[in-house]
């Protein structure tokens, strides 16, 4: 009886909430109609462009068994630093490289295929999901703040904060879990053999490989844009019945001892919700510079719903639990914005009107060249890393004999 008023009071929130935004649609047709067009545009100029090449090269990856490589090769990193089969370096690498909410639909994807267990699922996807370096370089560095020095620090204190909680949550596996490997079933041999015998098993044509990538690709995005739509028409009906200026006020009158200003609080609150406006509202803020540098890590790191909701539909057809995610995105947002304060340096603020910005474009082109370099880099540092690892296991035997 206590579950199902339970159900029944949640069912009627959500219709509340519903026929709220129904019912706005029609009592603000000009206002929703603007916000709309601003979320298509932003999907259509940023989003698309960005992220279709990668959703599309991560499918067929996935597909012609180079993930099975990958984990073979990169077993002797992953397992030992973050308790993480071999193939999680490639979440890492896409998650680290396009941003969110590629690391979902990856991570679903290998989930699916058996390739991470529930559990290395839920951990991977909660230190993966990560801001678009490009977007954090020049939209909100050089973009928001006319500073390139800032979007370093921004950026540093991201990376730093999500690679710090991988750490903490090594500790989160099972009691049971197999953390060690053996170097002698690993190596390239071993990598090829897997990839091969994974090309034996898949005898689908190249030709349908590529269509199925495409389709699954579009369909993604296509609901990734949709989500942003709906959330910009969400902020700009919040707007409209001063629900953000409401908060704002409490969350400026609460944290006034540490000079915010209604702007930056304002900020705060709309990127809870979406993260580009509220980074925009920040960067307009008249608080302390260091001030609103911390506030944008704090939101980036917190990803906002509309991130939230984007992840969510993309895990729905797998058993991954999504409460981990959410207490994830909140520690990461408030271990990067201590970050930012950590690092800060005082005469960012002096560099930044000398500093020549002309050289950083947010073009597509430059989306695509940047994350691609980042995405070859991160997999080749993780390659060295899993070679030297593995070096040193096999050679520890007889450094052992020599000098014992």
């Amino acid at each position: 009886m206590k579950k199902m008023r339970k159900d029944i009071l949640l069912f009627l929130s959500k219709l509340i909430v519903v026929l709220i935004i129904f019912f706005s649609l029609m009592i603000f047709p000009k206002q929703v109609f603007e916000a709309s067009l601003r979320g298509l545009n932003a999907w259509w100029t940023i989003v698309l462009p960005a992220l279709l090449p990668f959703f599309i090269m991560s499918q067929v990856l996935v597909a012609l068994g180079i993930v099975q490589f990958l984990g073979v090769l990169l077993e002797p990193v992953m397992r030992p630093i973050f308790r993480l089969p071999g193939s999680g370096a490639f979440v890492l690498a896409v998650g680290y490289t396009s941003g969110a909410p590629i690391s979902a639909i990856v991570t679903a994807d290998l989930r699916k295929k058996h390739l991470l267990t529930r559990n290395e699922a839920e951990r991977i996807i909660c230190f993966t999901n990560n801001a678009s370096p490009l977007f954090m370089f020049g939209a909100v560095g050089v973009g928001m703040f006319k500073s390139l020095e800032i979007g370093v620090i921004i950026a540093a204190s991201h990376y730093l904060a999500n690679i710090f909680l991988g750490l903490c949550l090594r500790f989160w596996a099972p009691r049971n879990y197999n953390m060690h490997y053996n170097s002698q079933t690993l190596g390239i041999k071993m990598a090829f053999k897997t990839l091969i015998e994974s090309q034996i098993s898949n005898k689908t044509p190249f030709g349908k490989v590529l269509g199925d990538s495409v389709r699954t690709s579009l369909q993604n995005l296509a609901q990734i844009g949709g989500f942003i739509i709906l959330f910009s028409v969400i902020i700009e009906l919040l707007t409209i019945f001063n629900v953000i200026g409401l908060i704002s006020v409490g969350l400026a009158f609460l944290l006034s001892p540490l000079m915010l200003d209604f702007q930056l609080a304002k900020g705060i609150t709309s990127g809870f919700v979406e993260m580009t406006i509220g980074a925009k509202l920040i960067a307009e803020s008249a608080s302390p510079l260091h001030l609103q540098v911390a506030a944008v890590s704090l939101i980036l790191g917190w990803s906002g719903l509309s991130i939230h909701a984007q992840a969510i539909s993309m895990l729905a057809t797998t058993d991954i639990r999504f409460y981990p995610f959410v207490i994830a995105r909140f520690f990461h947002g408030i271990m990067a914005a201590a970050i930012t304060l950590l690092i800060y340096n005082p005469t960012v603020s002096a560099m930044s009107q000398y500093s020549n910005l002309s050289y950083l474009e947010f073009s597509t082109f430059n989306i695509l060249t940047y994350s691609g370099g980042i995405f070859v880099l991160i997999l080749a540092t993780l390659l060295f890393l899993s070679l030297v690892l593995s070096l040193i296991k096999k050679i520890r035997p007889i450094l052992h004999f020599l000098f014992h």
